[in-house]
Protein backbone atom coordinates (compact mmCIF):
# COMPACT_ATOMS: atom_id res chain seq x y z
CA UNK A 1 0.00 0.00 0.00
CA UNK A 2 1.48 3.28 -1.20
CA UNK A 3 0.93 7.07 0.71
CA UNK A 4 2.63 9.53 -1.38
CA UNK A 5 2.53 12.11 1.53
CA UNK A 6 4.64 9.78 3.85
CA UNK A 7 8.33 11.12 4.57
CA UNK A 8 10.24 7.84 4.23
CA UNK A 9 11.33 5.36 1.27
CA UNK A 10 13.12 1.99 2.74
CA UNK A 11 15.23 0.40 0.97
CA UNK A 12 16.31 -2.90 0.26
CA UNK A 13 19.95 -2.35 1.26
CA UNK A 14 18.88 -0.90 4.77
CA UNK A 15 19.03 2.84 3.85
CA UNK A 16 16.15 5.11 4.46
CA UNK A 17 15.73 7.87 2.32
CA UNK A 18 14.25 10.86 4.56
CA UNK A 19 12.23 13.50 2.64
CA UNK A 20 12.79 16.56 4.77
CA UNK A 21 9.50 18.93 2.90
CA UNK A 22 7.01 15.66 3.78
CA UNK A 23 4.07 16.79 6.39
CA UNK A 24 5.28 14.29 8.81
CA UNK A 25 9.73 14.82 8.35
CA UNK A 26 9.86 16.47 11.86
CA UNK A 27 8.05 13.81 13.83
CA UNK A 28 9.43 10.92 11.38
CA UNK A 29 13.14 11.73 12.52
CA UNK A 30 12.21 12.21 16.44
CA UNK A 31 11.19 8.42 15.85
CA UNK A 32 14.01 7.09 13.61
CA UNK A 33 17.07 8.49 16.13
CA UNK A 34 16.76 5.41 18.57
CA UNK A 35 17.42 2.99 16.05
CA UNK A 36 18.74 4.57 12.33
CA UNK A 37 22.34 6.28 12.01
CA UNK A 38 22.37 9.67 10.02
CA UNK A 39 24.57 8.93 6.73
CA UNK A 40 24.34 12.02 4.77
CA UNK A 41 22.46 15.19 4.95
CA UNK A 42 21.75 17.43 1.82
CA UNK A 43 18.86 19.80 0.78
CA UNK A 44 16.18 17.61 0.30
CA UNK A 45 16.85 13.65 1.29
CA UNK A 46 18.71 12.43 4.29
CA UNK A 47 20.03 9.03 4.14
CA UNK A 48 19.70 7.13 7.24
CA UNK A 49 21.15 3.65 7.64
CA UNK A 50 20.14 0.67 9.92
CA UNK A 51 22.91 -1.12 11.59
CA UNK A 52 23.34 -3.58 14.15
CA UNK A 53 24.82 -1.62 16.78
CA UNK A 54 22.25 0.96 16.24
CA UNK A 55 19.33 -1.96 16.56
CA UNK A 56 21.39 -3.17 19.67
CA UNK A 57 21.14 0.31 21.08
CA UNK A 58 17.87 0.57 20.55
CA UNK A 59 17.40 -2.70 22.25
CA UNK A 60 19.07 -2.26 24.88
CA UNK A 61 16.71 0.81 25.81
CA UNK A 62 13.82 -1.51 25.40
CA UNK A 63 12.57 -0.73 21.77
CA UNK A 64 11.48 -3.88 19.85
CA UNK A 65 11.82 -4.80 16.39
CA UNK A 66 7.88 -4.69 16.41
CA UNK A 67 8.67 -1.05 17.10
CA UNK A 68 10.82 -0.40 14.93
CA UNK A 69 9.14 -1.94 11.76
CA UNK A 70 5.50 -0.02 13.05
CA UNK A 71 7.34 2.83 13.00
CA UNK A 72 9.09 2.28 9.07
CA UNK A 73 5.82 0.76 8.11
CA UNK A 74 3.68 3.78 9.69
CA UNK A 75 5.90 6.82 7.90
CA UNK A 76 6.89 4.95 4.90
CA UNK A 77 6.05 6.26 1.19
CA UNK A 78 6.13 2.52 -0.20
CA UNK A 79 6.03 -1.15 1.32
CA UNK A 80 9.10 -1.66 3.66
CA UNK A 81 11.08 -4.50 1.85
CA UNK A 82 10.24 -7.98 3.13
CA UNK A 83 13.93 -8.87 3.86
CA UNK A 84 14.45 -5.23 5.67
CA UNK A 85 12.07 -6.23 8.31
CA UNK A 86 13.29 -9.73 8.43
CA UNK A 87 16.86 -8.31 8.96
CA UNK A 88 15.75 -6.03 11.80
CA UNK A 89 13.64 -9.03 13.33
CA UNK A 90 17.16 -11.46 13.21
CA UNK A 91 19.71 -8.34 14.37
CA UNK A 92 17.51 -7.30 16.95
CA UNK A 93 16.96 -10.49 18.08
CA UNK A 94 20.60 -11.01 18.57
CA UNK A 95 20.74 -9.01 21.80
CA UNK A 96 19.87 -10.85 24.65
CA UNK A 97 20.39 -14.25 23.02
CA UNK A 98 23.72 -13.89 25.37
CA UNK A 99 23.25 -13.12 29.25
CA UNK A 100 25.88 -12.76 31.59
CA UNK A 101 24.90 -13.86 35.13
CA UNK A 102 26.45 -13.94 38.58
CA UNK A 103 27.47 -17.59 39.60
CA UNK A 104 24.45 -19.18 42.32
CA UNK A 105 24.83 -19.72 45.49
CA UNK A 106 24.58 -23.04 45.11
CA UNK A 107 28.12 -23.38 42.60
CA UNK A 108 31.26 -24.60 44.99
CA UNK A 109 33.75 -21.52 45.64
CA UNK A 110 36.01 -22.57 43.35
CA UNK A 111 33.66 -20.13 40.98
CA UNK A 112 33.91 -17.69 43.18
CA UNK A 113 35.80 -15.10 41.19
CA UNK A 114 33.92 -16.38 37.75
CA UNK A 115 31.05 -15.10 36.23
CA UNK A 116 28.78 -16.86 33.25
CA UNK A 117 27.94 -16.84 29.85
CA UNK A 118 24.44 -18.25 28.99
CA UNK A 119 22.75 -18.93 25.62
CA UNK A 120 19.41 -21.05 24.96
CA UNK A 121 20.75 -21.77 21.29
CA UNK A 122 23.02 -24.49 20.85
CA UNK A 123 23.71 -22.48 17.68
CA UNK A 124 25.43 -19.39 19.20
CA UNK A 125 27.43 -21.82 21.78
CA UNK A 126 28.25 -23.60 19.04
CA UNK A 127 29.40 -20.40 16.91
CA UNK A 128 30.87 -19.05 20.09
CA UNK A 129 33.09 -21.93 21.42
CA UNK A 130 34.47 -22.59 17.55
CA UNK A 131 35.73 -18.89 18.14
CA UNK A 132 39.80 -18.93 18.06
CA UNK A 133 39.32 -15.38 19.60
CA UNK A 134 37.10 -16.93 22.67
CA UNK A 135 39.32 -19.85 23.42
CA UNK A 136 41.65 -18.17 26.14
CA UNK A 137 38.51 -16.28 27.63
CA UNK A 138 35.57 -18.62 27.74
CA UNK A 139 35.68 -22.03 29.39
CA UNK A 140 31.86 -24.02 28.46
CA UNK A 141 30.74 -25.37 31.69
CA UNK A 142 27.90 -28.16 31.51
CA UNK A 143 24.82 -26.94 32.93
CA UNK A 144 21.01 -28.32 33.05
CA UNK A 145 18.61 -26.96 30.87
CA UNK A 146 21.07 -24.02 29.57
CA UNK A 147 24.70 -23.41 27.53
CA UNK A 148 27.07 -21.72 29.45
CA UNK A 149 30.86 -20.72 29.81
CA UNK A 150 32.52 -19.65 32.30
CA UNK A 151 34.87 -16.41 32.45
CA UNK A 152 37.24 -15.04 34.54
CA UNK A 153 35.63 -11.89 37.00
CA UNK A 154 38.92 -9.64 35.24
CA UNK A 155 37.47 -10.83 32.20
CA UNK A 156 33.88 -9.49 32.17
CA UNK A 157 34.28 -6.26 29.83
CA UNK A 158 36.87 -8.22 27.39
CA UNK A 159 34.50 -11.40 26.58
CA UNK A 160 31.93 -7.85 26.48
CA UNK A 161 34.13 -6.11 23.88
CA UNK A 162 35.30 -9.35 21.90
CA UNK A 163 31.60 -10.70 21.64
CA UNK A 164 30.64 -7.54 20.28
CA UNK A 165 33.00 -7.71 17.21
CA UNK A 166 31.33 -11.14 16.73
CA UNK A 167 27.82 -10.07 16.29
CA UNK A 168 26.58 -11.26 19.69
CA UNK A 169 26.32 -8.33 22.00
CA UNK A 170 25.96 -9.16 25.50
CA UNK A 171 22.89 -8.47 27.72
CA UNK A 172 24.91 -7.98 31.58
CA UNK A 173 22.81 -9.35 33.91
CA UNK A 174 25.17 -9.47 36.70
CA UNK A 175 24.74 -7.22 39.83
CA UNK A 176 26.62 -4.27 40.26
CA UNK A 177 28.72 -3.83 43.40
CA UNK A 178 27.55 -0.76 45.57
CA UNK A 179 30.34 1.52 46.80
CA UNK A 180 31.24 3.29 49.76
CA UNK A 181 28.17 5.24 51.15
CA UNK A 182 28.00 9.16 50.29
CA UNK A 183 24.67 11.33 51.72
CA UNK A 184 24.07 13.67 49.07
CA UNK A 185 21.01 15.72 47.93
CA UNK A 186 20.69 18.77 45.69
CA UNK A 187 19.60 21.94 47.08
CA UNK A 188 16.08 23.38 46.24
CA UNK A 189 18.39 26.96 45.95
CA UNK A 190 21.94 27.00 44.76
CA UNK A 191 24.33 29.01 47.20
CA UNK A 192 24.36 31.55 44.76
CA UNK A 193 20.96 32.21 45.62
CA UNK A 194 19.56 31.01 42.57
CA UNK A 195 16.24 28.79 42.60
CA UNK A 196 17.30 25.31 41.47
CA UNK A 197 15.03 22.51 39.63
CA UNK A 198 16.12 19.48 38.09
CA UNK A 199 14.49 19.45 34.27
CA UNK A 200 12.22 16.74 33.70
CA UNK A 201 14.29 15.34 30.79
CA UNK A 202 17.31 15.43 33.36
CA UNK A 203 15.47 13.46 35.87
CA UNK A 204 14.04 11.28 32.58
CA UNK A 205 17.83 10.35 31.82
CA UNK A 206 19.05 9.60 35.56
CA UNK A 207 16.31 7.07 35.97
CA UNK A 208 16.90 5.60 32.74
CA UNK A 209 20.57 5.21 33.55
CA UNK A 210 19.84 3.93 37.57
CA UNK A 211 16.99 1.55 36.76
CA UNK A 212 15.48 -0.08 39.14
CA UNK A 213 19.15 -0.67 40.47
CA UNK A 214 18.35 -4.39 39.82
CA UNK A 215 20.74 -6.76 36.90
CA UNK A 216 21.38 -5.27 34.34
CA UNK A 217 20.99 -1.40 35.03
CA UNK A 218 23.37 1.32 36.10
CA UNK A 219 25.46 1.55 33.20
CA UNK A 220 25.19 3.43 30.35
CA UNK A 221 25.65 6.35 28.08
CA UNK A 222 22.91 9.22 28.06
CA UNK A 223 23.43 11.62 24.80
CA UNK A 224 22.41 15.38 25.42
CA UNK A 225 23.41 18.68 23.71
CA UNK A 226 25.74 20.56 24.85
CA UNK A 227 23.64 23.44 27.14
CA UNK A 228 21.24 21.44 28.14
CA UNK A 229 22.85 20.42 31.33
CA UNK A 230 24.88 16.85 31.22
CA UNK A 231 26.45 17.96 34.91
CA UNK A 232 22.95 18.07 36.10
CA UNK A 233 22.19 14.62 35.03
CA UNK A 234 25.23 13.11 36.81
CA UNK A 235 24.76 15.14 39.68
CA UNK A 236 20.99 13.77 39.84
CA UNK A 237 22.52 10.20 39.34
CA UNK A 238 25.04 10.77 42.43
CA UNK A 239 21.99 11.77 44.53
CA UNK A 240 19.71 9.01 43.23
CA UNK A 241 22.72 6.38 44.71
CA UNK A 242 24.36 8.26 47.00
CA UNK A 243 27.51 6.59 46.73
CA UNK A 244 31.48 7.73 46.34
CA UNK A 245 31.96 8.72 42.69
CA UNK A 246 34.83 9.31 40.48
CA UNK A 247 34.27 12.09 37.77
CA UNK A 248 36.64 12.07 34.82
CA UNK A 249 36.69 14.88 32.32
CA UNK A 250 38.48 16.78 29.47
CA UNK A 251 40.52 19.22 30.80
CA UNK A 252 41.67 20.74 34.61
CA UNK A 253 39.11 23.65 33.93
CA UNK A 254 36.43 21.15 33.26
CA UNK A 255 37.53 19.93 36.83
CA UNK A 256 37.07 23.33 38.44
CA UNK A 257 33.77 23.60 36.59
CA UNK A 258 32.56 20.27 38.21
CA UNK A 259 34.17 21.30 41.64
CA UNK A 260 32.05 24.83 41.70
CA UNK A 261 28.61 23.11 40.38
CA UNK A 262 28.57 20.61 43.05
CA UNK A 263 29.23 23.09 45.44
CA UNK A 264 26.73 25.30 44.28
CA UNK A 265 24.04 23.07 43.80
CA UNK A 266 24.88 19.68 46.16
CA UNK A 267 25.27 19.31 49.64
CA UNK A 268 28.55 18.48 49.74
CA UNK A 269 30.97 20.32 51.19
CA UNK A 270 34.68 21.13 50.02
CA UNK A 271 36.18 18.54 52.07
CA UNK A 272 34.13 16.06 50.43
CA UNK A 273 35.13 16.78 47.14
CA UNK A 274 39.33 16.44 45.72
CA UNK A 275 41.03 17.49 42.37
CA UNK A 276 43.22 14.98 40.86
CA UNK A 277 45.04 16.68 37.90
CA UNK A 278 48.84 17.42 36.84
CA UNK A 279 48.21 19.86 39.66
CA UNK A 280 46.96 18.31 42.37
CA UNK A 281 46.52 14.71 43.34
CA UNK A 282 43.74 14.38 46.27
CA UNK A 283 41.60 11.34 46.78
CA UNK A 284 38.56 12.35 48.66
CA UNK A 285 34.20 10.95 48.41
CA UNK A 286 34.33 13.11 45.03
CA UNK A 287 36.86 12.74 43.18
CA UNK A 288 37.46 14.48 39.82
CA UNK A 289 40.40 13.87 37.44
CA UNK A 290 41.24 14.67 34.19
CA UNK A 291 41.75 12.19 31.04
CA UNK A 292 45.17 13.06 30.49
CA UNK A 293 46.25 12.25 34.16
CA UNK A 294 45.40 9.00 33.82
CA UNK A 295 46.47 8.12 30.51
CA UNK A 296 50.27 9.91 31.45
CA UNK A 297 53.08 7.48 31.50
CA UNK A 298 56.77 8.01 31.81
CA UNK A 299 57.94 6.26 28.54
CA UNK A 300 55.77 4.31 26.07
CA UNK A 301 56.62 1.38 27.69
CA UNK A 302 55.77 2.22 31.18
CA UNK A 303 52.15 1.28 32.91
CA UNK A 304 50.11 4.02 33.68
CA UNK A 305 50.62 5.20 37.55
CA UNK A 306 47.77 6.90 37.32
CA UNK A 307 45.28 4.10 37.00
CA UNK A 308 45.80 3.18 40.35
CA UNK A 309 42.67 5.80 41.27
CA UNK A 310 39.91 3.47 39.52
CA UNK A 311 40.87 1.51 42.71
CA UNK A 312 41.59 4.12 45.56
CA UNK A 313 38.40 3.91 47.36
CA UNK A 314 35.45 1.47 46.63
CA UNK A 315 33.61 3.69 44.05
CA UNK A 316 30.09 3.34 43.80
CA UNK A 317 29.68 5.32 40.79
CA UNK A 318 32.08 6.63 37.79
CA UNK A 319 31.03 9.03 35.73
CA UNK A 320 33.08 9.52 32.12
CA UNK A 321 31.92 13.03 31.01
CA UNK A 322 32.58 13.70 27.05
CA UNK A 323 32.16 9.92 26.82
CA UNK A 324 33.03 10.10 22.80
CA UNK A 325 36.62 11.46 23.76
CA UNK A 326 37.41 8.19 26.02
CA UNK A 327 40.83 7.74 24.89
CA UNK A 328 42.13 3.92 24.31
CA UNK A 329 44.15 3.61 27.26
CA UNK A 330 41.32 4.24 29.74
CA UNK A 331 38.79 1.89 27.38
CA UNK A 332 41.48 -0.69 28.64
CA UNK A 333 40.70 0.35 32.68
CA UNK A 334 37.56 0.44 31.89
CA UNK A 335 36.85 -3.24 30.32
CA UNK A 336 38.22 -4.24 34.19
CA UNK A 337 35.26 -1.71 35.93
CA UNK A 338 32.41 -3.41 35.33
CA UNK A 339 31.31 -4.20 38.30
CA UNK A 340 31.10 -0.43 39.09
CA UNK A 341 27.98 1.83 38.13
CA UNK A 342 29.23 4.56 35.24
CA UNK A 343 27.86 6.62 33.21
CA UNK A 344 28.95 8.67 29.86
CA UNK A 345 28.07 11.31 29.29
CA UNK A 346 27.68 13.44 25.52
CA UNK A 347 26.51 15.99 23.27
CA UNK A 348 27.64 13.13 20.34
CA UNK A 349 27.96 9.24 20.61
CA UNK A 350 29.89 10.19 16.90
CA UNK A 351 33.92 8.79 17.25
CA UNK A 352 36.08 9.63 14.50
CA UNK A 353 37.89 6.48 14.61
CA UNK A 354 34.86 4.41 14.72
CA UNK A 355 35.10 2.90 18.34
CA UNK A 356 31.08 3.63 19.06
CA UNK A 357 30.99 -0.05 19.85
CA UNK A 358 33.98 -0.23 22.89
CA UNK A 359 31.67 2.88 24.45
CA UNK A 360 28.70 0.34 23.88
CA UNK A 361 30.22 -3.31 25.47
CA UNK A 362 32.34 -1.01 28.38
CA UNK A 363 30.60 1.75 29.54
CA UNK A 364 27.02 0.71 28.43
CA UNK A 365 24.53 1.17 25.67
CA UNK A 366 22.52 4.57 25.19
CA UNK A 367 19.92 4.61 27.78
CA UNK A 368 18.89 8.15 27.07
CA UNK A 369 18.68 10.46 24.30
CA UNK A 370 16.67 13.52 23.07
CA UNK A 371 16.19 15.63 19.44
CA UNK A 372 18.19 19.44 19.91
CA UNK A 373 15.69 20.59 18.25
CA UNK A 374 13.23 19.27 20.29
CA UNK A 375 14.75 20.79 23.31
CA UNK A 376 15.05 24.47 21.29
CA UNK A 377 11.40 24.14 21.15
CA UNK A 378 10.57 23.83 24.37
CA UNK A 379 12.75 26.68 25.29
CA UNK A 380 15.70 24.46 27.12
CA UNK A 381 18.29 25.37 24.80
CA UNK A 382 19.02 28.63 22.38
CA UNK A 383 17.88 28.22 18.85
CA UNK A 384 20.92 28.75 16.50
CA UNK A 385 21.79 30.30 13.05
CA UNK A 386 24.53 28.23 11.01
CA UNK A 387 26.13 30.23 8.36
CA UNK A 388 28.88 29.49 6.12
CA UNK A 389 31.32 32.13 4.72
CA UNK A 390 32.66 30.82 1.71
CA UNK A 391 35.74 33.00 0.20
CA UNK A 392 38.96 32.83 -1.97
CA UNK A 393 42.37 31.67 -1.80
CA UNK A 394 44.34 35.11 -2.47
CA UNK A 395 45.98 34.57 -5.87
CA UNK A 396 49.11 34.48 -4.50
CA UNK A 397 48.96 31.31 -2.45
CA UNK A 398 47.09 29.27 -5.43
CA UNK A 399 49.81 27.90 -6.87
CA UNK A 400 51.57 26.73 -3.42
CA UNK A 401 48.62 25.11 -2.51
CA UNK A 402 47.96 23.33 -5.84
CA UNK A 403 51.71 21.70 -4.80
CA UNK A 404 51.10 20.84 -1.34
CA UNK A 405 50.41 17.78 0.05
CA UNK A 406 46.61 17.10 1.65
CA UNK A 407 47.81 18.24 5.53
CA UNK A 408 49.61 20.91 4.28
CA UNK A 409 46.70 21.88 1.70
CA UNK A 410 44.19 22.28 5.11
CA UNK A 411 46.81 24.39 6.72
CA UNK A 412 46.79 26.97 3.65
CA UNK A 413 43.19 26.76 3.49
CA UNK A 414 42.85 27.28 6.92
CA UNK A 415 45.22 30.11 7.46
CA UNK A 416 43.73 32.01 4.41
CA UNK A 417 44.55 35.58 5.70
CA UNK A 418 41.03 36.84 4.29
CA UNK A 419 39.86 35.82 6.83
CA UNK A 420 40.97 37.66 9.59
CA UNK A 421 39.29 41.12 7.66
CA UNK A 422 35.67 38.81 8.04
CA UNK A 423 36.09 38.28 11.58
CA UNK A 424 37.07 41.98 12.28
CA UNK A 425 33.83 43.04 10.29
CA UNK A 426 31.69 40.53 12.15
CA UNK A 427 32.43 41.75 15.56
CA UNK A 428 31.91 44.89 14.46
CA UNK A 429 29.03 44.36 13.03
CA UNK A 430 27.16 42.45 15.55
CA UNK A 431 28.31 44.75 18.19
CA UNK A 432 25.95 43.36 21.26
CA UNK A 433 27.04 40.06 20.74
CA UNK A 434 29.44 37.71 23.52
CA UNK A 435 31.78 36.54 20.83
CA UNK A 436 33.59 33.52 20.25
CA UNK A 437 36.71 33.01 17.80
CA UNK A 438 37.40 29.77 17.57
CA UNK A 439 40.49 27.88 15.67
CA UNK A 440 43.16 25.29 15.24
CA UNK A 441 46.27 27.15 14.89
CA UNK A 442 48.04 28.95 17.35
CA UNK A 443 49.62 31.91 15.29
CA UNK A 444 46.73 32.65 13.07
CA UNK A 445 44.47 32.57 16.20
CA UNK A 446 47.27 34.90 18.23
CA UNK A 447 47.38 37.53 15.10
CA UNK A 448 43.79 37.77 15.41
CA UNK A 449 43.88 38.71 19.20
CA UNK A 450 46.15 41.12 18.73
CA UNK A 451 44.32 42.64 15.83
CA UNK A 452 41.32 42.16 18.23
CA UNK A 453 42.62 42.97 21.50
CA UNK A 454 40.99 40.39 22.81
CA UNK A 455 42.31 37.58 25.70
CA UNK A 456 43.46 34.52 24.29
CA UNK A 457 43.29 30.71 25.30
CA UNK A 458 45.50 28.02 23.87
CA UNK A 459 46.82 25.06 25.58
CA UNK A 460 50.16 26.76 26.63
CA UNK A 461 47.78 29.18 28.90
CA UNK A 462 48.32 28.63 32.48
CA UNK A 463 45.13 27.08 34.13
CA UNK A 464 44.80 29.46 36.74
CA UNK A 465 44.89 32.47 33.52
CA UNK A 466 42.34 30.14 31.60
CA UNK A 467 39.78 30.13 34.92
CA UNK A 468 39.98 33.52 35.18
CA UNK A 469 39.77 34.72 31.77
CA UNK A 470 36.63 32.25 31.23
CA UNK A 471 35.12 34.17 34.57
CA UNK A 472 36.12 37.60 33.20
CA UNK A 473 34.15 36.48 29.68
CA UNK A 474 31.33 34.75 32.38
CA UNK A 475 30.60 37.85 33.75
CA UNK A 476 30.62 40.39 30.89
CA UNK A 477 34.02 41.96 31.02
CA UNK A 478 35.30 40.62 28.35
CA UNK A 479 32.59 40.69 25.01
CA UNK A 480 35.04 38.81 22.75
CA UNK A 481 37.31 35.75 23.46
CA UNK A 482 39.88 33.72 21.26
CA UNK A 483 40.18 30.19 21.87
CA UNK A 484 41.83 27.26 20.47
CA UNK A 485 40.53 23.44 20.95
CA UNK A 486 40.96 23.44 24.09
CA UNK A 487 37.40 25.37 24.71
CA UNK A 488 35.92 22.30 22.61
CA UNK A 489 35.13 20.34 25.65
CA UNK A 490 33.26 20.79 29.15
CA UNK A 491 33.64 24.46 29.52
CA UNK A 492 30.32 26.32 30.51
CA UNK A 493 30.52 29.86 28.69
CA UNK A 494 26.87 30.66 29.57
CA UNK A 495 26.39 33.99 27.63
CA UNK A 496 28.22 33.50 24.41
CA UNK A 497 25.63 34.00 22.00
CA UNK A 498 28.09 34.33 18.49
CA UNK A 499 30.76 31.77 17.39
CA UNK A 500 33.27 32.48 14.44
CA UNK A 501 34.72 29.48 13.75
CA UNK A 502 37.82 30.17 11.29
CA UNK A 503 39.54 26.47 11.05
CA UNK A 504 38.66 22.97 12.17
CA UNK A 505 40.02 19.62 12.77
CA UNK A 506 40.02 17.71 9.43
CA UNK A 507 36.00 17.46 9.26
CA UNK A 508 35.32 16.57 13.23
CA UNK A 509 31.79 15.94 13.70
CA UNK A 510 32.43 15.40 17.46
CA UNK A 511 33.84 18.93 17.13
CA UNK A 512 31.19 20.98 15.54
CA UNK A 513 28.59 19.52 18.23
CA UNK A 514 30.98 20.84 20.43
CA UNK A 515 31.56 24.60 19.16
CA UNK A 516 28.00 25.11 18.30
CA UNK A 517 27.14 23.50 22.09
CA UNK A 518 29.28 26.81 23.46
CA UNK A 519 26.40 28.87 22.12
CA UNK A 520 23.13 27.13 23.39
CA UNK A 521 22.64 27.99 26.44
CA UNK A 522 18.98 29.36 26.71
CA UNK A 523 18.70 33.72 25.52
CA UNK A 524 16.51 35.89 24.38
CA UNK A 525 17.50 35.98 20.78
CA UNK A 526 18.70 33.84 17.79
CA UNK A 527 22.88 32.66 18.75
CA UNK A 528 24.91 32.82 15.40
CA UNK A 529 27.61 30.24 14.69
CA UNK A 530 29.41 31.07 11.68
CA UNK A 531 32.04 29.21 10.09
CA UNK A 532 34.51 30.71 7.34
CA UNK A 533 36.03 28.13 4.55
CA UNK A 534 37.86 28.53 1.80
CA UNK A 535 36.46 27.78 -1.60
CA UNK A 536 37.72 24.99 -3.87
CA UNK A 537 40.15 23.55 -1.33
CA UNK A 538 40.06 20.38 1.00
CA UNK A 539 38.70 22.83 3.38
CA UNK A 540 35.13 23.09 1.86
CA UNK A 541 35.49 19.47 1.55
CA UNK A 542 36.28 18.36 5.12
CA UNK A 543 33.18 21.65 6.84
CA UNK A 544 30.80 19.51 4.12
CA UNK A 545 31.42 16.15 6.37
CA UNK A 546 31.50 18.28 9.40
CA UNK A 547 27.71 20.16 8.05
CA UNK A 548 26.52 16.32 8.32
CA UNK A 549 26.11 16.95 12.23
CA UNK A 550 24.27 20.00 11.59
CA UNK A 551 21.68 18.58 9.31
CA UNK A 552 21.56 15.26 11.61
CA UNK A 553 20.28 17.66 14.41
CA UNK A 554 17.56 19.53 12.14
CA UNK A 555 19.27 22.57 11.54
CA UNK A 556 19.32 24.59 8.58
CA UNK A 557 22.32 26.31 7.32
CA UNK A 558 22.69 29.18 5.36
CA UNK A 559 25.96 29.42 2.93
CA UNK A 560 27.09 33.12 2.02
CA UNK A 561 30.16 33.95 -0.57
CA UNK A 562 32.27 36.72 0.11
CA UNK A 563 34.03 38.74 -2.29
CA UNK A 564 33.69 42.08 -0.34
CA UNK A 565 32.70 43.62 2.79
CA UNK A 566 30.05 45.79 1.56
CA UNK A 567 28.83 42.62 -0.74
CA UNK A 568 28.94 40.67 2.50
CA UNK A 569 26.61 42.57 4.54
CA UNK A 570 23.93 43.37 1.50
CA UNK A 571 23.61 39.32 2.10
CA UNK A 572 23.30 39.31 5.48
CA UNK A 573 20.82 41.70 5.48
CA UNK A 574 19.11 39.77 2.84
CA UNK A 575 19.03 36.33 4.43
CA UNK A 576 17.55 38.07 7.52
CA UNK A 577 21.05 37.43 9.37
CA UNK A 578 21.60 41.06 10.45
CA UNK A 579 19.11 43.78 10.89
CA UNK A 580 21.53 46.71 11.19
Amino acid sequence: MQNPSNPLIVQSDKTILLDVHAPLAEECRNALIPFAELERSPEHLHTYRLTPLSLWNAASAGFSSNHIIEVLEKYSRYPVPQPVSFWIEEISGRFGKLRMTAPDEADTSEDFEMLYLETSSIAVYKEIEASKKMKDLLFPKASKGVYRFALKLVDRGTVKQELLTLGWPVKDEVPLVDGEPLELELKPVCSSGKPFVVRDYQKQAARALVGDMGPGTGFGTVVLPCGAGKTIVGMEIMSLLKTSTLIVTTNISAVHQWIAELLDKTSLIKDQIAEYTGEEKEIKPVTIATYQILTWRPNPDSPYPHFSLFRKRPWGLIIYDEVHLLPAPVFRVTAELQAVRRVGLTATLVREDNCEGHVFSLVGPKRYDVPWKELETSGWIAEAECVEVRLDLPQEKQIEYAVAGTREKHKIASNNEQKIGIVELLIEKFSEERILVIGQYLEQLTIIAEKLKAPIITGKTPNAERDRIYGDFRAGKIRVLVVSKVANFAIDLPDASMAIQISGTFGSRQEEAQRLGRLLRPKTHKALFFTLITRNTVEEEFGTHRQKFLAEQGYDYKILRYTDSEQFMEQLIKEDIYNG
